[in-house]
């Protein structure tokens, strides 16, 4: 038989991502705490935990997690069912990424948790990455860029999201206009300069090597491949300057100020691009990234009710599924 105070003592630990902070969410000493989960540990005859060098569950940990997990939510639903064993507060960990989380991700969702009172405790991770998170029995759901689920899980394809080479005119001044050309544009005074920016700059039709290797480039993190697929596409394999900007409204700031180009996500930057804001200087090297919804196949009522609302609603925010096959995990 499973004892539960142990169990809840391990996703604390793991979920608060040490024992003082989890100690503190459950209510416990953190010396009760570490007593529980040595108890555990000592029933399983092995360790739940990897203590160095970072905090972790180990594959039996993973297990366990997954089990707390869903039990946490079948028992959501079963209050909801009746009422009389007690108020219960509705909340899914979900991991996303950054950039559906600053575009079509709170439309879809607003409506669906104020009716249903559903708080969501959001991970913000890379589309690649975020699938570890339910294999370690962290989240709930995840968006991910890749179909096949793990095991004990369902995905579902919601769409895709454009990504485009975006910069401000006055990097592909410095980086990809002619000097003479550049120093004529200059002359523009700045109200009509900001006005016309967008159609005065003739982009060259190729990004050359020697562009590249010099052309500072704004990557979203060390799990992001944006920027490699899009180099790649061009036939550029090299190691590339580039800023490290783990925040998806800093990034699109960061494109504005001229620090870099970046793959912006085209519904965050339409009003940029319409604007002459920011520039396409890649305009044939579009990349489609596409979505998937994975989750529980146990998870619950409110699991399953929140994919069919995703399933619905998805559609008329997100471009079609790209008709070539869905990249392969790490090809991000």
């Amino acid at each position: 038989m499973l004892d539960y105070k142990l169990l809840e003592a391990l996703a604390a630990v793991i979920d608060q991502a040490g024992f003082e902070r989890g100690a503190r969410a459950l209510g416990l000493t953190q010396s009760a705490v570490s007593q529980r989960i040595k108890l555990l540990e000592a029933r399983l005859g092995q360790p739940v935990l990897v203590r160095t060098p970072r905090l972790g569950p180990t594959p039996l940990g993973r297990r366990l997690l997954n089990h707390v997990q869903q039990v946490r939510l079948l028992e959501h639903d079963l209050l909801d069912q009746i009422p009389a064993l007690g108020e219960s507060e509705q909340r899914l960990r979900i991991a996303i990424n950054a950039d559906s989380l600053a575009t079509w991700w709170p439309k879809v969702t607003g409506i669906f948790c104020q009716e249903r009172d559903l708080l969501l405790d959001m991970l913000v991770e890379d589309q690649e990455v975020a699938l570890k998170r339910m294999r370690d029995g962290e989240v709930a759901g995840c968006i991910c860029a890749t179909p096949r689920p793990v095991q004990g899980a369902r995905s579902h394809p919601l769409g895709s999201m454009r990504y485009r080479a975006l910069a401000s005119p006055d990097f592909v001044r410095r980086y990809l206009i002619p000097t003479d050309a550049s120093s004529a544009d200059h002359k523009t005074d700045s109200k009509t300069k900001n006005q016309k920016q967008s159609t005065s700059l003739e982009m060259p039709e190729h990004l050359s090597h020697e562009v590249l290797r010099r052309m500072p480039a704004i990557v979203f993190g060390r799990d992001d491949k944006l920027q490699h697929r899009l180099l790649s596409s061009m036939g550029f394999d090299e190691p590339f300057p580039h800023h490290l900007c783990p925040s998806s409204e800093g990034f699109v700031r960061l494109a504005l100020s001229g620090m870099g180009y970046g793959m912006i996500p085209e519904q965050q930057a339409r009003h940029l691009l319409e604007s002459g804001e920011l520039i396409d200087i890649a305009p044939n090297h579009a990349l489609e990234v596409p979505l998937y919804w994975h989750h529980w196949r146990h998870g619950g009522n409110t699991l399953e009710r929140l994919t069919d609302h995703l399933l619905r609603h998805c559609e008329s925010l997100l471009l079609p599924m790209p008709e070539q096959d869905p990249p392969r995990p790490g090809t991000l």
